[in-house]
């Protein structure tokens, strides 16, 4: 299972982090992907100064997303990773 975290805490709340949720729960569905990919809430990413935080599993890399670049992460990002 692959498990997509977005920041909940007080900036990325502001930002809009449950936005990106609802729009990251919308590509699950679009793409057929729920069994094997899900998002869930995450407090503080330590990346406050950027839009809301996303990462991917315990990957190092967090992304800065905002809910309008939600459809080409999850193409790039996460759809690829199914691809066969």
């Amino acid at each position: 299972m692959t498990i997509i975290h977005v920041c909940v805490g007080s900036a990325c709340h502001l930002k809009g982090s449950y936005n990106v949720i609802s729009a990251m729960q919308e590509m699950i569905i679009r793409h057929g992907v729920g069994d094997q990919v899900e998002a869930k809430a995450l407090f503080c990413m330590d990346q406050c100064g950027q839009s809301v935080s996303v990462r991917i599993g315990n990957e190092e890399t967090v992304y800065s997303l905002t809910e309008n670049e939600v459809e080409r992460f999850f193409t790039e990002q996460i759809v690829t990773r199914f691809k066969e």
